[in-house]
């Protein structure tokens, strides 16, 4: 009797066909992340979009720009202490957020019980879709306004758009609204991070160090800290890295206000006064940066000077 021949796939086909699918996928992966980030990169351009136009009709409205914080004295220190209303807090009726202006206590501090349950609300606009940076007890943002031009604490003298008690007009942009950084993303630390209300570096920065320079810091600093853990075989660090690792030692986390940064590759989002926002590069020179963060210095921008 003739027996029946059977068909299907071998071990051995099988085997093959599941690794070049494997392999495929493996193809895809890169272009599937990064078209989720292009897109969590417009988002977020979205949000400072927003955000700057509410800046301007704050400043339509009162006829100057939203202070940067409220205190009766500075310098501002990083800590739950004063009274810190800030811009954003201003903002909160251009933002289509005046449910939750109207239940802001102005009469005490943000740090008061009375506005604990503000400090709660989640506003979906502060947060840049690349961040998972979250808090359970105050909302955290991704944004905050340029104070200075160089790494100092927040004063009354700074030489940005958004300071302690800052009454600045659109002619006091002296180098011009489209040549000046208003607002850009900042890397959220929850050690020390006071959420969005707060008039500290929780919602200001400066141009006083590079982009992401928050990032390569900690990077040298888990190096460091890595030496001598694997035997005889040290983790080398780069000249830069020792640096980076040595300024955050010596820097006071009190008064250390920072750059700006973000979780996106290679740079940030940056709003400029002239309402535009452009993406800056992390290459960008410490120099450019400063110019940028000045809103008055009457230095020329060179050909060269690209961010």
């Amino acid at each position: 009797m003739q027996s029946k021949r059977r068909t299907g796939f071998t071990l051995v086909e099988l085997l093959v066909v599941i690794a070049i699918i494997g392999v495929l996928v493996a193809l895809l992966l890169p272009a599937v992340q990064a078209a989720r980030e292009a897109a969590r990169r417009m988002s977020c351009t979205n949000n400072l979009c927003q955000l700057i136009l509410a800046v301007h009709n704050y400043e339509m409205a009162f006829g100057v720009f939203p202070p940067g914080t409220l205190n009766d004295s500075g310098p501002i220190r990083n800590q739950p202490q004063g009274y810190h209303h800030n811009w954003i807090t201003q903002i909160l009726p251009f933002v289509e957020e005046q449910t939750t202006f109207n239940h802001v206590d102005f009469r005490v501090g943000v740090y008061d019980d009375a506005n604990l349950r503000v400090r709660q609300v989640p506003i979906e606009i502060l947060a840049c879709p690349s961040s998972a940076d979250r808090s359970e007890d105050i909302y955290l943002t991704n944004y905050a306004g340029c104070h200075h031009d160089i790494q100092a604490p927040i004063d009354a003298d700074n030489h940005g758009v958004f300071f302690l008690n800052s009454t600045v007009r659109t002619r006091d942009v002296q180098d011009g609204l489209s040549h000046t950084l208003f607002l850009s993303e900042k890397l959220i630390d929850k050690a020390d991070d006071l959420g969005w209300m707060s008039g500290t570096r929780s919602t200001l920065r400066n141009t006083g160090v590079v982009i992401n320079a928050e990032l390569a810091a900690q990077r040298a600093l888990r190096l460091r800290g890595q030496q001598g853990q694997f035997g005889n075989i040290p983790v080398q660090l780069t000249p830069d890295e020792t640096a980076d690792a040595e300024r955050v030692d010596e820097t006071d986390p009190v008064l250390t206000v920072g750059g700006f940064g973000s979780a996106h590759p290679g740079g940030c989002n940056a709003a400029w006064g002239d309402c535009s926002v452009q993406y800056l590069s992390a290459n960008t020179s410490l120099e450019v940066l400063r110019k940028l963060g000045h809103r008055a210095d009457g230095e020329l921008r060179t050909k060269e000077e690209r961010y």
